[in-house]
Order: structure tokens, then sequence, then C-alpha cells
């Protein structure tokens, strides 16, 4: 019988140029001055860290296999790593590990409820619960010596995804529009900009990009949440006329009657799901959506596989979200895209691809614009753990 022996919480904070990340995941906008880490963004209802912050999971059973997982905490992971110290160590140190999916099921359900009739069902305690999860999917891959993806679908798994670019760093409309084309012609067909200005600015970026990237580009926008239901309808009618390929978070998460509202009156599809951690929580949005994109450190892979289901259930397609994060998170999306038969691309952040791989002893790959799926057991990644911890700045 295999016993976990140990759950321990890394709250993860790493410097970074914030002129340079600008534009792209975790800052995807000009943040206010101030004298505090977190600030207001200029132009979005949400706040952003200065820095890079993750928090990261690490499990070991007593046969000395050890697994890695990650929460996606891009503010205050202490609190995330609290929650998996304080409430979830206790209920698994010491207890049986099966490395079946059904038993990781069990397991989550466990956590799920260990603070569900307190009304905490969301929020940190899902994304602690999530970064455990991935952590035991790893340690299952490890034991019967599979990869994550071929321990959920078996020969079905592919050997490697297409990736979407995501964000395009701050600069003038030329080099943006010249950042883009470098990776167009490294293989890359889809493109994603956050709406972090003014309408105008976006719309002539979206022109500016279509004449550079040319007819068969593919060109997506990211709303940061920042419609308002009075103009939501002639902004969507704007991406109708340039063919967008769809329009992510136009409202915010909990306004699901204006996201219906708004797929019925506009072509572009619609696209969500960084924000709802279960099945619960995306529910009512569901049905607007056409692209359901599960964050895998805030749903883990157990509960996001329940999304994919609910996902194909409405015809919609899955493009899991990548946002700040380093080996653990990125590898258990590569493989739960690869594993999901309706998910047609992975979201690729060239700044953080590149923080992620200097803390890992193989670096993740991307060629030819496909994430390359990593095929030794679990996970498939080593992470650099003490050079890691050096370079952790509180």
């Amino acid at each position: 019988m295999t016993r976990i022996v140990q759950v321990e919480a890394i709250p993860v904070r790493l410097p970074r140029n914030l002129e340079e990340a600008t534009g792209t995941a975790g800052s995807p906008s000009v943040l206010r001055n101030g004298a505090s880490d977190y600030r207001w963004s200029a132009s979005v209802p949400a706040i952003y860290s200065r820095h890079f912050e993750t928090a990261l999971i690490k499990v070991t059973l007593d046969n000395g296999l050890t697994g890695w997982g990650e929460a996606q905490a891009p503010l205050a992971p202490q609190v995330a790593c609290a929650v998996a110290d304080r409430l979830l160590a206790p209920m698994l140190v010491d207890t049986e590990f099966v490395p079946e999916p059904t038993h990781l099921s069990k397991t989550w359900h466990n956590l799920y409820g260990t603070m569900r009739v307190r009304g905490q069902t969301g929020g940190f305690m899902l994304d602690a619960i999530s970064g455990v999860d991935l952590a035991l999917w790893d340690l299952a891959g490890q034991m019967r010596q599979l990869s994550v993806s071929a321990l959920i679908a078996a020969s079905a798994a592919r050997p490697k995804v297409p990736a979407y670019l995501s964000g395009l760093p701050s600069g003038s409309f030329p080099e943006r529009c010249r950042f883009a084309r470098d990776y167009q012609a490294q293989g890359f067909g889809c493109f994603k900009i956050f709406h972090e200005a003014a309408e105008g600015e976006l719309f002539q970026l979206l022109d500016e990009l279509r004449d550079a990237l040319g007819a068969t580009a593919q060109l997506a926008v990211d709303a940061l949440w920042r419609l308002d239901g009075s103009r939501a309808d002639a902004f969507g009618r704007q991406l109708d006329r340039r063919h967008a390929v769809w329009l992510e978070c136009p409202f915010m998460p909990e306004e699901a009657g204006a996201h219906a509202r708004l797929a019925e009156a506009i072509h572009t599809p619609l696209a969500a799901g960084e924000s709802y951690r279960t099945r619960y929580e995306i529910a009512p949005v569901l049905p607007a959506l056409r692209f359901v994109q599960p964050d895998l450190g805030r749903t883990g892979i157990t509960e996001g596989l329940r999304i994919a289901q609910l996902a194909t259930a409405g015809n919609a397609a899955v493009l899991p979200h990548v946002s700040i994060a380093l080996g653990p998170q990125i590898a258990a999306a590569i493989h739960f895209a690869a594993a999901i038969e309706n998910a047609p691309l992975l979201e690729f952040n060239p700044s953080v691809f590149e923080v992620a791989n200097r803390f890992l002893e193989e670096p993740l790959q991307v060629e030819d614009a496909h994430w390359q799926v990593p095929r030794t057991p679990g996970l498939g990644i080593r992470v650099k753990e003490a050079e890691l911890r050096a370079a952790i700045r509180w």
C-alpha cells in the first residue's frame, strides 16, 4: 500500500521587467502608479502584481516519488499555500494513494467537501485543491509509467497540440505587428490581443494586424471583462466585420445573462472559462460559449475534465487557459489539451514560457507552432527546486 507522506506548498514570487511584460499574460494593461506591489490596471477592472507570482505544490509518497502541481495564484500565493498547508495537507498525509483516475476523482471530491458547508466552494480554496490535484495526477502517471495525457486518453492522446500566440508586448502598432509577423513566420496562425486601451485603438490594431498578417490569420480579442451592456452589441458588430475568431471575457464572470444576450446579438463566438473553478460555477454561462477556457491551475485536471465534458455536450470547443505559470501548470495544460478531442488550440505566452523553462531540467518545447507533449511518465517535468527557491524574492 502506497501512502502520502508530505504535502508542501511553496509561494513563489519572481522579479520581472514590468515594462516588457505589459500587454502579455499577468499584466495585459498599463498599471497605475503606486507604492504597492499590487496595483490597479489603468483601464481594466482588476489588479495585477508587479512580479511573477504563483503557488507550487509538492506531494511526496512513501515510495520516494514526488509529484509537482501548481495553483493559478498571480496574486497573494501565500493564501492558496496556507489553504494547502492548514486544510488540505492534514486530509492527505498518511492516506492511501491509488494511481487511478477514479481514485483521483474521489480525492478531489473529498477535498472539495472539506469546506463546502462553510461556503468555500471557489476562489483560493479551489486554487489550492487544483494545485494538489495536478501533483496527484503527476504521481499517478509516474506510478503507472504513463504520461498524464495517456492516463486520460490512452492511445487517443496526441503527441502535439497547436498553439496560438497570446498577447503582444506594449509598443507602437508597427512594433506589435512586427512581433506578430515574427511568430507567423514560425508557423503561428492564431493571435489574441487584449482590449487594454480605447476601443478605437483596439480596432485600429486589429486592422493593422490584418494588413500585416494577411487574410488567413485568425485574430481573437480578450475584452478583459470590460464591456458595458449598452455598448457590447456595437463592439461585437465591429468584431463581426473584422471576422474575429472569438471574443473572450466580454463581461464579468457572474453576468451570465449579459453573455447570453450578446451571444444572440453578434456572430463572433464568445469564449470564457478562466474565472470558473468548477462545473457548478461555469454552468450558468456555458450555453452562451462556443469556446470554453478552463485554467488547470484553478480547476485541476479532475474538474477540468468534467468541464470539458459539458463543453462537448454543448458543442463548444475547449481552449485551455494558460496565464502566469511555471512548468507544472503549463505541462498539465499541454497533457490536458492533448487528451481532449475537441481542444483545437492551446494558449502560448512567450514571456511566461521563458520563465517556466528556466526552472525545468528539460525545457518544454514549442516547435512549428505546436506544443510538444512531454513523453516521460506523469507530467514529464523535473523542477530545478534548489534554483527556484534561490530565485524567490519576498
